[in-house]
């Protein structure tokens, strides 16, 4: 029997009976499983609870996904815990929405609970605790991304990055100078083996250059292709 301290998961809905599914589904892999059903009381149930991952229905009275996951990235101790969306808006837009409000991967209804699992067990690794990350630092202009202390900073000042964005960062960095197709970034950030939406891609590339502000240039598209971090300073 292991020692490992379980991950903790936090699922909210309005309906419980997708929170009582998704949290049997979850202790039965071993986890520890928090459910709310009113999002009026998800901040400080998740405040007291300090999950690694939030599932997070974003159809829901009173206070919608998207509001509560912004929410939780501006609480201080919440801000990088991964989120995935539950939602049966499948539209592209909603799921672009989805991600610029902060949310780290996102699933219609209905989904199949094999896929959920697989997906939460995917966000779970990459979560900043588990991030396979060599020791040192990085530096490519004026941005500085200090490996061991999981931190960035840009012309000598902090940003605040999503552990997706800053594994991301991390692998453009350090394999500067070198294509990385969408695909190729997907396996190595999403660990996903399978084909979904590169649009995920495209997605936190621009909220990582937002973030990067000066810097952003850095990142360049190769169009048809993907990203790569150039080798020079781009002109201004």
């Amino acid at each position: 029997m292991s020692d490992a301290t379980p991950s903790k998961v936090l699922v909210i809905d309005d309906e419980p009976d997708v929170t009582g599914l998704v949290a049997y589904h979850l202790k039965a892999k071993g986890m520890a499983v928090e459910v709310v059903n009113d999002p009026l009381r998800s901040i400080g149930i998740a405040r007291s609870f300090l999950p690694d991952l939030v599932i997070l229905d974003v159809m829901m009275p009173g206070l919608s996904g998207l509001q509560v996951c912004r929410m939780l990235r501006s609480d201080p101790k919440l801000k990088k815990v991964p989120i995935i969306f539950l939602t049966a808006k499948v539209e592209e837009s909603d799921r672009i929405q989805g991600f610029e409000a902060g949310g780290d991967d996102y699933i219609c209804k209905p989904f199949s609970m094999k896929e959920l699992m697989l997906r939460v067990q995917s966000v779970l690794r990459r979560a900043p605790e588990g991030l396979p990350l060599e020791a040192g630092r990085l530096e490519v202009g004026l941005i500085v991304l200090d490996v061991d202390r999981h931190v960035v900073a840009v012309n000598g000042m902090p940003i605040e990055l999503t552990a997706t964005e800053f594994k991301l960062l991390h692998l453009l960095m350090e394999r500067r100078g070198r294509i990385q197709t969408r695909e190729h970034l997907l396996v190595h950030v999403w660990n996903y083996e399978t084909e979904i939406e590169t649009r995920t891609v495209d997605t936190h590339i621009r909220r990582l250059r937002e973030k990067l502000g000066t810097e952003a240039a850095w990142i360049e598209t190769i169009r048809g292709v993907g990203y790569r971090m150039a080798e020079r300073r781009p002109p201004t």
